[in-house]
Formats: structure tokens, C-alpha cells, sequence
């Protein structure tokens, strides 16, 4: 502030100083057109008197005139000078002061100038400083964020290699995998009901569920009048609201591959009403129809994904080898029904059909229709028409409510040579020894007599014995179970109450042979429902089993959201022994 005042006062005297020299140089000018007119005035005076002599008369007349010109000359010059010296005399003291002024406020403006070079220039050298201080902090933060990503990585290393290590633990325990998925918050949780007040509405649908990890989900759990207790549950994976469908899959693929080596999966969602089940498990929903186009990929869920992941690891496996059948059945009211079945027609319905248990003890359904199919396109297909037949009823939960649990088994028949399946495709010699020996087998005879199977092999390189084909099984079962739910909360009568008690009665079933295994006891209550029956094989047999729990993060579905993370930790806990591989079953037709 003082440098600009300095800088503007200086300015200004600087104007006045050039004001007042122009001034005194129109003055300087005025004199001199004054004195060439007194000049002139002279010569003219001169010239008057020379032509005096001419005549009297005229002498007499022109020495009145000049008398009268030369007076008047000789007063006016001399007023004219006195008035312009006095005027110059005034000028040249106001230019002596304004030059004593101009000098004062150089001297002024000088100091100031210094003072504030000074600084201007310790400022710079503070700014210097900093900008030094600044790359100091800048190359330390550079090389912290080295550092960290170097641990990062270091860190998400490791952690892949615990969850590999863990995951092996768990296979060789038989422990079932339990993923956990919180869902976002969704329009119908902003929605009071008739009797809720907006306010009570408004706590109701707080948060109180979040991922504090991809391992830990955090509940806040609070009463009226008590203190907030925060809980929380493990899981191999936990996924947050923002996470997308691929992220789920990406942890399920590793799994089918599973399936191609021998071994059974099962993929089963578990959650209360309107937690995403459905949604994780097949992806976007039209009306009643599912969408599984390619414009729709990143929301598709697990089973479309599964099922193009299944026919890409196929399509990799020598051709003809193996074949692909499906089968979609849903348990409504403890009842199971077949879902592809057709009558006379050949139209679609849905017809009741047993389950059993074979010599071997494992679950059967006798006349179950299964489907040959020959890529993702006809299997989504079919599984699209079961869910034309599947039972929804809206509640005030969930407008689509599905009630009924509903299983989706694809099974992969194969052809081995060899004791165990581990022979299959083991080398490129085996397989082609198995694509010559399979080059004279249509893939439709397997389908008609999956229980016979030739050995022709016309190269002399093969002319001797060969060894007996097997026919393996394994089956990929996708389970979107139906919600548990509050009947206050859902507000069903009638008989969607009926239908209610049946889903909470076999889902309680469930949790039983849960904590039946995880307690080894003599006798598992499978029978005690269709559906654990029905899943007898996948719970407590030979299956690679994952169980995706769904959850609401809203506060007034609490209670089930704890029900639904308490069956997940039941889950984890149970030991099956370590899961195996399909034997290969010798046909007793075979040559």
C-alpha cells in the first residue's frame, strides 16, 4: 500500500512540474511574438520619419499621426513588457517551487522505493524458500507414495495368496464358502408405510449394514434407551453396494472350472425378501421376463455369466466329448415341480414330481425332463420359459416377490478313457487318442444310451486293446432361494401367508442340516423338507458349495439381516471332509 501511494504521489507532481513548464513556454512564446511586433512597430516608426521631408502639410499630418502612432506605440509595448515580465517572474517562482516540490517527493519516493525493493525482495527469497521446502515435501511424497503403492501391492500379493491358501484350507475341510452382498438402498426403502410416521420412517431406513471390508460386514445394532453395539460378521468375500455384477462373478469363475475337472457345484443366494437374490443371481428384470442380451451385460448376473463361462471352457475340451443337459425345477409349498415338463401338446407346464434317495444315498427326481442344449443362447432360453411357471406374489416388501425356491441344475455328461478323469486331456497324445476313438461316435447315440459306448479305432498304430470308456456326470446347480420374511413387515394374507410359512418352514430346514453338519451328529434331517432333500447332494455330499447371502443395509430390515449373516456364519463352520472328484463309472455294456 505505501509503494502504490508512493508511486501516485510522485506521479502527480511529476504532471504539475510538465503542466506549469508548458505553461512557461507559451508564455516564453507570447513574449516573443510581442517583441517582433515592437520590432515592427520600429521599422515602421523608422519609414514615418524618413518621409517627412515630402511636404509640410504632410510632414504636418504625418508627424501628428506618428506623434499620436509613437506615443501609443511606446505605451503599449511598455505595459505589455511589464505585465509579461511580472507573469514570468510568477512563473519562474512557481516553477522554483514545484521543482523544490518535484525534488522533495523524488527523495520521497526513493526512500519508499527502497523500503519496499527490501521487500519485495525478502519476500522472494521467503517464496524461495518455501518453493525448496515445497520439493523437499514433494520428493518425500513422491517417494511415500512409491513406497505405498510398493506395499500395496506387496499387501494385495499377499492377500491373494491367503485367499488362495484359504480356499484350499476350505476345500480340503469340505467348509462351504459364504460370500455376503449388501445391497444399495432402493426407492421402495424411502417409501413409508400407512401406519409408519414420517420421522420413524426416516430411522427406519438409516444404514446400519456396511462392507468395513471385502472380508467384514459391520451392523450397527441399536435400541431405544441402550447404547449402539456394533457387529461383526467374516466371510471369505464381502461385497459393498457400489461393487458391480462382474465383481461378484469374478469370484465365482474360478469354480466352474471346477466342474470340468470332476467335481459338483452348487451356487445357492440366500437373503431375505427384496435383497438382491434374484437380481445377483440373473441380473435385470423386464416384467416377467429376464433379459439376457449383450446390451445388458454388465448387470447380467451369475447364471447367464455361468452358463457362457461353462460352454467358453468347453468349447476349449476336445469336440463331441461331452454334451450338456438342463433341468429347472422350483419347491412351491413343499411341493417340487418340473418346470420344462410338456404335455401332449408339447406346451410348457409345470407338473409335481418326488424326490428320492438311490442305493448310493444320493437325491434323485425320477421323470425329471432334461434338455439337451448346445450353447448359452438354448439354455438361457429354457431357463427363461421355467420362470414363465415360477410363483411370484407382490408383497409390501418386494412388488416381484418369488415364492418359491427355485434350482436350475446344467449337467455335463462325459466320455473318459482311463481310471479317473485326471486322464482326460492330460497331454496332447491323449487327446488325440480320445478324438480317434470318439470320430466314429455321434454325439445324438450318447444322448439316446449315455450308458453304452463303442471303441472303433481303424489306425494300425491302435490296432490292440484299448482301454474302456467311462461316463462321467458332474452338475453345475444354481439355487435362487425364495426370501425369508416378516409377516408384519410383508403384510401377506391368505394364501400368500400360506405360502410364507412354507418358505420360512423349509429355509428353517436348511439351517438345521446346517447346524446338523457343523455339529457332526449321527442323523442329518434332510427329509425334513423338499428342499434340503432336494439339495442333500450340494449341503452335505460331493459339491463345491457357495453360498451368496443378499442383505438390505436398511435399519428395519435388521432382525433379518442379522438371521441372514447368522445362517452365512453357521454355514462357514460346517466340515464336510474334503469335497472329491466324480468316479468314473465303468458302463457294463461296454466291450
Amino acid at each position: 500500500m505505501r509503494q502504490s501511494g508512493g508511486i501516485s504521489l510522485g506521479f502527480v507532481s511529476d504532471q504539475r512540474v510538465r503542466q506549469l513548464e508548458r505553461k512557461l513556454r507559451t508564455k516564453e512564446e507570447r513574449i516573443v511574438v510581442l517583441e517582433t511586433e515592437n520590432s515592427l512597430l520600429h521599422l515602421k516608426l523608422a519609414e514615418c520619419q524618413g518621409l517627412i521631408g515630402r511636404s509640410t502639410d504632410e510632414a504636418s499630418q504625418l508627424y501628428f499621426v506618428s506623434e499620436k502612432q509613437q506615443n501609443l506605440h511606446k505605451s503599449l509595448p511598455s505595459l505589455v513588457i511589464q505585465e509579461l515580465h511580472a507573469t514570468i517572474q510568477g512563473l519562474k517562482q512557481d516553477l522554483k517551487n514545484l521543482h523544490s516540490f518535484a525534488l522533495e517527493r523524488s527523495r520521497d519516493f526513493q526512500h519508499q522505493y527502497k523500503n519496499h525493493l527490501y521487500q519485495v525482495l525478502t519476500a522472494v527469497q521467503k517464496i524461495q524458500l518455501q518453493n525448496e521446502a515445497m520439493q523437499t515435501f514433494q520428493t518425500k511424497a513422491f517417494d511415500l507414495e512409491q513406497s505405498l503403492q510398493e506395499v500395496t501391492e506387496r499387501y494385495e500379493k499377499e492377500k491373494r495368496k491367503r485367499r488362495v491358501l484359504h480356499n484350499s484350507l476350505i476345500e480340503l475341510r469340505g467348509n462351504i464358502r459364504v460370500h455376503c452382498r449388501i445391497r444399495p438402498l432402493l426407492l421402495f426403502d424411502a417409501t413409508p408405510g400407512h401406519s409408519v410416521s414420517h420421522n420413524r420412517h426416516k430411522k427406519l431406513s438409516e444404514k446400519v449394514a456396511y462392507a468395513a471390508d471385502d472380508e467384514t460386514v459391520l451392523v450397527k445394532c441399536s435400541r431405544p434407551g441402550h447404547a449402539s453395539i456394533n457387529k461383526l460378521f467374516q466371510f471369505e468375500r464381502v461385497y459393498s453396494a457400489t461393487e458391480s455384477q462382474d465383481a461378484v462373478f469374478a469370484d465365482v469363475a474360478p469354480l466352474l472350472t471346477s466342474l470340468l475337472d470332476g467335481y459338483n457345484v452348487c451356487i445357492m443366494a440366500y437373503g431375505q425378501t427384496g435383497s438382491g437374490k434374484t437380481h445377483t443371481m440373473f441380473g435385470p428384470l423386464s416384467g416377467d421376463n429376464f433379459i439376457f442380451s449383450t446390451e445388458d451385460g454388465p448387470e447380467l448376473g451369475i447364471i447367464p455369466r455361468a452358463t457362457e463361462e461353462v460352454f467358453r471352457l468347453i468349447s476349449e475340451k476336445p469336440p463331441g466329448s461331452l454334451w450338456v443337459e438342463v433341468s429347472v425345477v422350483e419347491v412351491y409349498n413343499n411341493e417340487i415341480f418340473d418346470l420344462l415338463a410338456k404335455d401332449s401338446y408339447g406346451t410348457v407346464f409345470g407338473i409335481k414330481r418326488e424326490v428320492v434317495t438311490t442305493k448310493e444315498g444320493k437325491s434323485d427326481v425320477p421323470f425329471l425332463t432334461y434338455e439337451t442344449v448346445e450353447n448359452a443362447a438354448e439354455f438361457l432360453q429354457l431357463v427363461n420359459k421355467g420362470l414363465q411357471l415360477r410363483v411370484k406374489h407382490p408383497t409390501l416388501v418386494h412388488a416381484h416377490s418369488s415364492r418359491s425356491h427355485l434350482i436350475v441344475t446344467l449337467t455335463i455328461a462325459m466320455t473318459v478313457l482311463g481310471d479317473s478323469i485326471g486322464t482326460l486331456w492330460a497331454d496332447e497324445e491323449s487327446s488325440q487318442k480320445l478324438s480317434k476313438v470318439l470320430s466314429c461316435t455321434f454325439p445324438q447315440q450318447l444322448r439316446e444310451d449315455k450308458t453304452t459306448f463303442s471303441s472303433r479305432a481303424s489306425s494300425p498304430a491302435h490296432s490292440e486293446p484299448t482301454e474302456k470308456p467311462k461316463h462321467i456326470k458332474t452338475k453345475l446347480q444354481l439355487v435362487d432361494l425364495a426370501g425369508s420374511e416378516c409377516v408384519g413387515m410383508s403384510g401377506v394374507t391368505g394364501a400368500a401367508l400360506r405360502e410364507t410359512s412354507f418358505i420360512n418352514r423349509s429355509l428353517s430346514a436348511l439351517s438345521d442340516v446346517l447346524g446338523a453338519i457343523s455339529e457332526q451328529r449321527s442323523h442329518i434331517p434332510y427329509r425334513n423338507s423338499k428342499l434340503t432333500h432336494l439339495l442333500q447332494d450340494s449341503i452335505g455330499g460331493d459339491a463345491k458349495l457357495l453360498v451368496m447371502l443378499c442383505v438390505s443395509p436398511c435399519q428395519k430390515y435388521l432382525a433379518e439381516s442379522l438371521q441372514s449373516l447368522g445362517f452365512g456364519t453357521r454355514a462357514r463352520q460346517v466340515q464336510r471332509g474334503q469335497v472329491k472328484k466324480r468316479n468314473p463309472l465303468v458302463s457294463s455294456k461296454s466291450k
